[in-house]
């Protein structure tokens, strides 16, 4: 089976890529990331007459997840337990979507940004990842994969230049503890393994030639829990994809399951 996910910073805009990026490489679970639009807005005709169901999660044109399976899409959950809310009257964001597909437990996860360290969005972010991995302990014992845009590049090698991020978000000490407690849980980092190449990045930033220049950051991951990881035959991030005109920020990243 081959899973992959992928923030398409707008699903209406860029689904001719999604679609030619399902066909080329014949993938079976896509996690989709900021989608950018209600569900009765998703541009779906197309997905579902290759066989695919969809899962959804928007309520306007900010955020939003989903879940495209051609090997079913059972027990759907949009949000995960005690997931925390954002505003000034707080409210779940569309930001997480999990499902059943193939046998495999699968969240798709888009990580909020954070914005700067003293601002509240950081704050926000920091406890959404706590409420997140509390509810992730109770999925590891099972086929799980915690997908998506996480928004942290955990170590230094993640991005291109540490001395730029000096002030940023994704790469402070409590963001990368954030992610580490994660690993520290038994999640492991999939992709890894098998793309170990230095400066492999999956965003690179629209300003200033950033992909051209591989001036990049690897912030989308696959962290499978232990019985998922023990079936992860191979892994890539397809670049490409971030190529040409109409791309998305983010590139595809792929793994495949025995």
């Amino acid at each position: 089976m081959r899973i992959a996910t992928w923030n398409v910073n707008s699903l209406r805009s860029r689904i001719d890529r999604v679609e030619a990026f399902l066909d080329r490489h014949e993938v079976d679970v896509l996690a989709v990331q900021e989608t950018k639009a209600r569900e009765d807005q998703l541009p779906l005709m197309g997905l579902e007459a290759r066989g695919y169901d969809v899962a959804a999660a928007g309520v306007n044109q900010w955020n939003g997840v989903a879940i495209i399976s051609r090997v079913g899409i059972d027990d759907v959950e949009s949000g995960f337990p005690d997931q925390p809310g954002w505003g000034e009257v707080a409210e779940v964001e569309s930001r997480a979507i999990g499902a059943t597909c193939g046998g495999v437990r699968i969240w798709s996860l888009y990580v909020p940004n954070g914005r700067k360290p003293d601002d509240p969005h950081y704050v926000y972010k920091l406890d959404w990842l706590a409420r997140l991995r509390d509810a992730a302990a109770g999925w590891r014992d099972q086929p799980t994969a915690l997908v998506g845009d996480w928004n942290i590049a955990p170590t230094d090698d993640d991005v291109f230049d540490i001395a730029q991020f000096a002030k940023s978000t994704h790469v402070t000490p409590s963001e990368r503890a954030a992610f580490q407690g994660f690993l520290d849980d038994g999640y492991v980092d999939v992709v890894r393994p098998h793309a170990p190449e230095p400066d492999t990045y999956t965003y690179w930033d629209y300003y200033r030639q950033r992909y051209e220049r591989n001036r990049g950051m690897r912030i989308d991951f696959v962290l499978g829990s232990a019985p998922f990881a023990a079936r992860v035959t191979g892994a890539f991030v397809d670049r490409e994809e971030r190529a040409g005109q109409g791309a998305s920020d983010h590139a595809p990243v792929v793994v495949d399951l025995a």
